[in-house]
């Protein structure tokens, strides 16, 4: 009788993982709150929270820092999720709403409304997100279905790169044309954090939560697809409705990212790669702990920007990019290599 292999070692280090991230992303959290232009004590920060005032510390914090650490968090989650059921449903590693052209769909939608009309529903801006996303999502599969083998991992990761490249100087074609929208857009098109205010939170949060539940609902489902498309099938998945869910809630999570906080790169590339390090191949845990880290990078970059730059101003995005870009091109060897 063959013995049943203990995954107990196993399981308790993926909820030793899990319990250090949530504390991490805990940390990073009242970091982001505490530093600035103007250090805030951490009683403040609690005394904001729990019983505010009208003082200054806590007119900051509830106006100004929570907000914006709040967005941070769920633009990380949201894009972090997203590049994870991507890399699932396309058996690409270096798939990501980023190199596959969702985020630039996304943005460039967003300012095509902006431009149309102004400063108007937060919830038109959330819905043309999702419009541009999905739009962008079926151009590049489409265009990397065209020739022999059909949308293979590599063709998908060219296509998604030159057509956010295009899609990126269309943008900023577009916006030079109205300096008002300019000026309205000019940081959140590259991927910041500065000025969200609590309505950006209230409007684009449920969306994100949204997506990152329907996520862990087909969790079990998108790992079966990440074995392949022939095994799904003889397993009795239902292949094309499941591929149809995942992207959905792909496009919806990074829709809601980029709303919030702008097409912030290389998120949902970096923390799918460490989730999968640290917990293995079943999505089930993949996408939780891809939220875990996404939110603690996107955090922990903000913060960067606001205390070692100093500057409210740069863009988080920037910041991502330093560290994203190699992370790429490692990936991207790795891959040739193997």
């Amino acid at each position: 009788m063959t013995a049943r292999p203990n995954n107990g070692f196993a399981d308790r280090g993926i909820f030793s993982a899990t319990i250090l991230l949530a504390a991490l992303v805990a940390a990073a959290f009242l970091a982001s709150m505490a530093a600035g232009s103007t250090d805030i004590r951490l009683a403040d920060i609690f005394g904001a929270l729990l019983r505010p005032d009208d003082s200054h510390a806590h007119i900051v914090i509830r106006s100004l820092r929570l907000p914006r650490a709040l967005a941070a968090m769920i633009t990380g989650a949201a894009l972090a999720s997203a590049g994870a059921i991507l890399q699932g449903l396309t058996q690409n590693p270096l798939a990501s709403p980023g190199i596959l052209g969702i985020n630039a769909g996304a943005a460039f939608a967003v300012v095509l409304v902006t431009i149309l009309f102004g400063s108007g529903s937060l919830h038109l801006y959330a819905w043309s997100a999702f419009a541009g996303a999905a739009a962008a999502a079926v151009a590049v599969y489409c265009l990397a279905s065209f020739g022999r083998g059909g949308a293979t991992p590599l063709k998908l990761t060219l296509a998604g790169a030159v057509f956010a490249a295009f899609l990126g100087s269309l943008t900023a074609a577009v916006i030079l044309t109205d300096a008002g929208t300019l000026d309205q857009v000019r940081l959140w098109t590259v991927g910041s954090l500065a000025g969200r205010q609590m309505r950006h939170v209230i409007a684009f949060g449920p969306y994100a939560a949204l997506g990152l539940v329907t996520a862990l609902l087909i969790a079990r489902q998108i790992s079966t697809l990440s074995l392949g498309l022939d095994v799904a099938r003889s397993l009795g998945q239902r292949t094309g409705a499941t591929r149809v869910a995942a992207a959905a809630t792909a496009v919806v999570l990074a829709g809601s990212g980029v709303a919030l906080a702008g097409p912030v790169g290389f998120v949902g590339l970096v923390a799918p790669h460490v989730a999968r390090i640290l917990c293995g191949a079943d999505y089930r845990r993949i996408i939780p702990l891809s939220a875990l880290i996404g939110a603690l990078l996107v955090l922990v970059a903000d913060l960067a920007a606001r205390t070692i730059v100093a500057s409210d101003s740069l863009p988080v995005g920037v910041v991502m990019a330093m560290v994203g870009a190699p992370f790429f091109l490692y990936l991207a060897r790795y891959r040739v290599r193997r």
